[in-house]
């Protein structure tokens, strides 16, 4: 059967929308969905520790997000502009992809001015696609002056649909806490919920902790504009597996022990690495793995996840693995018992 676009789409009400997250990480809502029997329990984020034995497997996102969102003004005209950093193409050089906004008037020989005193200058080199360009930054200083710089005048890159100013707050809680490798733009938001006790948990009842590298980027948020999902071509987003948390993963596989990808960007990597003889292999490179019902998974027989956001790929990939028509009835269930979706919100283990 071909799934449309037009089947995600459900009403989520304003309210339950998450501005804010939980006041503490593992206090978010669980919701505990079980395939087999269709049970659904209502739990604390805490409890999934009860759900997991000794030698399974959790796999966590360690990418770390940068504050990839910076305002600045147009030579001239002052006009003020956004400018949402990608990914760098060449330190050397401080060659970046970015998106800007109001894209209609960046061309390329524009400069671009940041910071109250100016003291970092951007000029457009090229378009690559209708927001997408490529900037320089000129800069008078070392690569690590200028990383600082970044960091000092861009701000935590909360999505679109958080709809408010960046609070101080967010520079902690817009990060895993097990956060490693720079180079994401948004955070993995199953990996939220985790607190470093409950890792501290985990680890004490046996349970292994598992790294794999996904640079969220704008393949995970971009909105998919065709009904026909097969037709939908996921930006590139880079990846990497180490050879330890390979090792790990196989074992448990081999063990029949449970492996559990913590969020779709997890769930993405391992399936992005698997080999034809359904192992996990180290690797690294670019992923553009979009995953949409029916699939078959071929690594994790567990799952944490939030609640996403209407049409979203996120939402298509927990439908592949619980099923859509289950994935609906509990869409339903979380609005009706007021589960918080989206980046902040509360979360859901498919089991």
């Amino acid at each position: 059967m071909k799934m449309k676009l037009s089947q995600f789409d459900f009403k989520l009400p304003e309210e339950l929308l998450a501005k804010h997250p939980a006041e503490n990480r593992d206090e978010s809502k669980l919701m505990v969905v079980h395939r087999d029997s269709g049970k659904i329990e209502h739990k604390l984020f805490k409890d999934v520790i009860d759900y997991f034995d000794e030698k399974d497997v959790f796999v966590f996102n360690d990418t770390k997000v940068f504050p990839a969102r910076l305002y600045g003004h147009k030579e001239k005209t002052n006009a003020r502009i956004e400018v949402f950093l990608l990914r760098e193409l060449n330190s050397e050089t401080r060659l970046w992809d970015v998106l800007v906004d109001p894209a209609r008037k960046i061309r390329i020989g524009n400069k671009l001015f940041f910071g109250e005193d100016e003291s970092l200058v951007a000029e457009v080199i090229d378009n690559t696609t209708s927001r997408g360009r490529t900037l320089r930054f000129l800069f008078d200083g070392s690569y690590d002056q200028f990383r600082k710089k970044l960091y000092e005048l861009g701000e935590t890159p909360l999505p679109k649909e958080i709809n408010r100013e960046v609070e101080p707050e967010d520079a902690e809680r817009f990060q895993t806490v097990y956060a490693e490798k720079e180079g994401a733009i948004a955070a993995p938001m199953a990996g939220l919920h985790f607190s470093k006790h409950l890792l501290k948990r985990l680890e004490i009842k046996g349970i292994d902790l598992a790294k794999v590298t996904l640079h969220v980027g704008l393949g995970t948020f971009e909105e998919i504009q065709v009904e026909d999902l097969s037709k939908h071509k996921m930006p590139s987003e880079e990846y990497a597996v180490s050879q330890e948390t390979s090792e790990l993963v196989n074992r448990a596989i081999r063990n029949k022990n449970r492996v559990c990808a913590v969020g779709t960007t997890s769930m993405r990597t391992i399936e992005s690495a698997v080999s034809t003889n359904g192992k996990l292999n180290a690797n690294e490179g670019w992923t553009h793995k979009f995953i949409f019902p029916p699939y078959e998974f071929s690594i994790a027989d567990a799952m944490i996840t939030n609640f996403h956001t209407p049409k979203s790929s996120l939402m298509m990939m927990a439908a592949a693995f619980l099923g859509y028509d289950k994935l609906m009835e509990v869409y339903e269930l979380a609005i009706k018992e007021k589960y918080k979706f989206s980046t902040y919100g509360d979360a859901m283990l498919i089991l």
